[in-house]
């Protein structure tokens, strides 16, 4: 039975390359275009882009999914599998910077157990101030673990860096909408042409310009997806106690507190809210930490 990858699902179908040319980085293959197997559907199972599936060819040229591999991630949303990178695109200006947001997203991806890069756009459009403020705050997540890239499509600076660090990754691009993924894309992959939007200055954030989850051949090895953009986050899937481990700085800290299951919050002999009193955790990161753990008790107070 032949076997592919899921580069893209759009209005119920699933385009597989097949394995031989997915090998290749597909790059000049043909997808089989696929419906799922109705056993799916029963299972309360939906084939993802990014999912490696084996399928059976029809009469009429198209295929069946008929079988899922096991996965090793899966994303909601965007919903995505078997990603290992994902790429937080965050704007400098229109939208501007937000940390809270980025700090949110972070913790998806750490939940999710991805690698994470970080890439800050825009910086051409930026002022003295913004420009500062976004070099300060790239320090602050450099000293985290993350890597950090700023970058202007336009100038086609930081794009480089960008490329060599996405070298043999299967990667996910995701941000607020407006901020410059599919003119980042574009820089990286010239040729692709993603469709791009201006910001509107009076609504102060993009409109989406990515319609659908797919995956493109990097042209040295690898895969990248475009993600629609989307502006808020959830945390359904997350615990009060889970939430200290998505944070990288609090993760390392956690085994010094005095209390098992420590929640930093007010605990005493608490190794996190010592090492913010000290300066040693960044005082926006536990700010932020504090507001998300209210956020999954309210929800819960609320269920």
């Amino acid at each position: 039975m032949p076997e592919g990858l899921i580069v893209k699902a759009l209005s119920g179908y699933y385009y597989v390359l097949p394995q031989p040319a997915e090998a290749q980085a597909g790059a000049a293959a043909e997808t089989i275009q696929c419906r799922a197997r109705g056993l799916f559907k029963k299972q309360h199972i939906s084939p993802l882009v990014g999912d490696r599936v084996s399928y059976e060819l029809t009469d009429n040229g198209e295929g069946t999914v008929v079988a899922i591999e096991p996965r090793a991630t899966e994303l909601i949303r965007p919903p995505i599998a078997n990603v290992d990178t994902a790429v937080l695109v965050f704007s400098v200006v229109e939208p501007n910077l937000s940390l809270q947001l980025l700090d949110k997203f972070l913790v998806h991806t750490e939940q999710a157990r991805l690698d994470t890069i970080v890439v800050l756009t825009k910086t051409d459009l930026a002022g003295p101030e913004e420009n500062e403020a976004a070099e300060a705050a790239a320090g602050l997540y450099r000293a985290i673990g993350y890597p950090v890239v700023t970058t202007s499509a336009r100038k086609g600076e930081g794009v480089g860096r960008v490329k060599e660090l996405l070298a043999g990754r299967i990667a996910v691009f995701s941000g607020q909408s407006g901020v410059g993924k599919s003119s980042l894309l574009n820089a990286i992959m010239p040729g692709l042409a993603l469709s791009t939007n201006a910001i509107s200055h009076r609504l102060g954030r993009g409109k989406h310009t990515t319609r659908h989850v797919e995956l493109i051949a990097q042209p040295g090895g690898g895969w990248i997806a475009d993600t629609p953009g989307f502006s808020q986050l959830d945390f359904q899937q997350l615990e009060a106690g889970d939430l200290g481990g998505c944070f990288k700085e609090m993760r390392e800290l956690a085994p010094g507190c005095r209390f098992r299951g420590c929640q930093h919050e007010r605990e005493p002999g608490c190794k996190v809210i010592g090492a913010a009193s000290a300066g040693q955790v960044a005082r926006t990161r536990y700010e932020h930490y504090l507001q998300f753990l209210t956020e999954i008790k309210d929800r819960k107070r609320r269920y």
